[in-house]
């Protein structure tokens, strides 16, 4: 009974062999890189919303897109609605003042800044995306990482008890249970990683949703001068509104 006492992590950190060890200290370096991009998207993604609200609040009500173009020269961007609309009036007085100077500027104003629009938002979703894979990563693979350690550990318990010729439960029951706490530890890695990547995906689908709304409403700005439908409220899909 005193040694059933003994057993728990501790037992189990100070029995495993370098393997385990190894597996242990990959499940920790998976989570540490877990937690770290869930914290750090999950802040970034709070700032970027609330400073695209400002963004797009000040861009409705703006009376002319040179308002909005000295706006982001005195406050730069930092978010990708300005990003988005930066680089469109950029792209447009570049057109306009130089023309088709180089390949990458061939054909009409409209269809430069409709490259330059989907360049944009190709950046925009690329660097929403950074880290998610990394974090899908850790959510598929942990349990697994967890139990190929629950595996060795039986396999090596199994191992001393034959060798001790002893087969009574409670000598096989301490061993297999300390085994099992490697496949916990892969649980509680993945279950972070899995939420944190669902809910910073469903985020950005939703930002790039609006995003793509939006430069509809630019692009149209700038290649006719005006709204695309009067009387719709400025940065609603068209399926909104039907």
């Amino acid at each position: 009974m005193g040694d059933a006492s003994s057993l728990g992590f501790g037992h189990f950190l100070a029995q495993a062999d370098i393997v385990a060890k190894v597996l242990l200290g990959v499940l920790t370096l998976m989570s540490a890189i877990s937690w770290y991009l869930i914290i750090y998207k999950g802040i970034g993604q709070v700032i970027r919303q609330e400073r695209s609200r400002r963004f797009l609040n000040f861009f409705w009500s703006a009376t002319s897109l040179e308002q909005v173009q000295n706006e982001l020269g005195r406050q730069g961007v930092r978010e990708p609605f300005g990003h988005l609309t930066a680089h469109s009036l950029h792209a447009q007085a570049h057109h306009a003042r130089f023309g088709a100077a180089k390949l990458e500027e061939a054909g009409s104003e409209t269809e430069f800044l409709t490259r330059t629009i989907k360049k944009v938002l190709d950046e925009e979703t690329t660097s929403l995306e950074n880290g998610l894979t990394m974090l899908a990563t850790i959510g598929a693979t942990a349990p697994f990482v967890g139990l190929f350690g629950t595996v060795w550990g039986i396999y090596h318990a199994l191992i001393a008890i034959g060798m001790s010729g002893s087969g009574m439960l409670d000598k096989v029951a301490g061993p297999v249970g300390e085994a099992l706490i490697m496949t916990g530890i892969g649980l509680a890695v993945a279950l972070p990683a899995v939420m944190g990547y669902n809910w910073l995906t469903r985020s950005n689908r939703v930002l790039t949703a609006r995003l793509d709304a939006f430069a509809f409403e630019l692009l149209t700005f700038l290649s006719m001068g005006r709204a695309l439908q009067a009387g719709r409220k400025p940065g609603v899909p068209l399926a909104a509104v039907n």
